[in-house]
């Protein structure tokens, strides 16, 4: 009963923390939780990598083994590859799924950087 809970749990949040990186940027209230959701996960994918491998996501890591403990086999080390496979059905190559995560990844932190740099500079002209 607890796992399937967690189950739930990562599966919606981790669903979440996706979409709001893709798209937190949007909307100026949550801009600077998007640039932090942003900088934690390219920690993740990045410092944490050098230790686990470039990629490395410390919920996905979790996730993983709470559905393995559930007595799911895992066959993906992509969380995307993994939502793509058992959410839509479809079987893509997990490096092209990587490289494409990789893309929107770099474009919405660059479009987070951006935007959050331009909201300083207008709250910094509007000091007196």
């Amino acid at each position: 009963m607890v796992l399937r809970f967690l189950d739930i749990f990562f599966f919606a949040f981790h669903l979440g923390l996706i979409f709001f990186n893709l798209f937190g940027w949007i909307w100026k209230r949550t801009r600077k939780w998007n640039l932090i959701t942003l900088s934690v996960t390219a920690f993740s994918w990045l410092g944490l990598g050098i230790f686990y491998g470039i990629g490395y996501c410390f919920l996905t890591d979790w996730h993983y083994a709470i559905r393995q403990e559930m007595g799911y086999v895992i066959t993906s080390n992509s969380y995307i590859h993994y939502l793509i496979s058992n959410l839509l059905n479809v079987n893509l190559d997990e490096t092209m799924v990587d490289f494409f995560t990789a893309f929107f990844f770099l474009v919405a932190i660059m479009i987070s950087i951006y935007f959050n740099l331009m909201d300083f500079r207008r709250k910094r002209k509007l000091k007196p």
